[in-house]
């Protein structure tokens, strides 16, 4: 569809800009900062994978392959009303991860730690400091894949789950100091 590839082309296009004009232009810092022998995350590094995810999506939107549907879906002319049932179904989904995230944390460790410290102690102490953001991720990222799918699929599990591993990669690993969500904020 004609469509698509023009949403293509605007996602790629902006994520260049924002890469190569806005951030150089407007932050500071650049993607990691070395403060007393300790490496940190620079300002310029959550907008630069933002800009870089927004780009692969838009590279592969323009790649994509549009495949005539035989069948009209209900979805093909939506109604007000389909809108309104999908952002209060995606913000429901949305809540429910960030709950997940924040409480399963503190719930697991009360439940499996036998030495019975509290969680706030543990909270940068692998495999503890994962649990919330690898249960919520995942549930987040697979339950809004497969409410948009309309079904629900072990790929989708799968997919969530590799995606929460990918972000503790980029975002964790890396950082001696840094407190996934919502570890820093318990």
């Amino acid at each position: 569809m004609m469509e698509n590839r023009w949403l293509g082309l605007i996602a790629l296009t902006s994520s260049l800009l924002i890469a190569f004009v806005w951030i150089p232009l407007d932050v500071d810092t650049g993607l990691f900062e070395k403060v007393r022998r300790s490496v940190q995350i620079g300002d310029a590094f959550a907008p630069t994978v933002a800009a870089f995810m927004i780009g692969l999506g838009g590279l592969l939107t323009l790649l994509a392959r549009s495949e005539p549907n035989a069948q009209a879906s209900k979805l093909d002319s939506p109604s007000l009303l389909n809108h309104f049932q999908y952002a209060l179904a995606s913000l429901l989904i949305i809540a429910i991860g960030l709950g997940l995230m924040r409480y399963s944390g503190p719930l697991v460790v009360a439940l499996f730690n036998t030495e019975s410290i509290e969680y706030r102690l543990l909270r940068d102490t692998v495999p503890w400091k994962y649990v919330g953001f690898i249960f919520g991720g995942t549930f987040l990222v697979t339950a809004l894949i497969a409410w948009t799918e309309r079904k629900l699929k072990w790929a989708h599990v799968l997919t969530g789950f590799a995606t929460t591993l990918i972000l503790i990669a980029i975002y964790d690993l890396p950082f001696d100091d840094l407190l996934l969500p919502p570890n820093g904020d318990v």
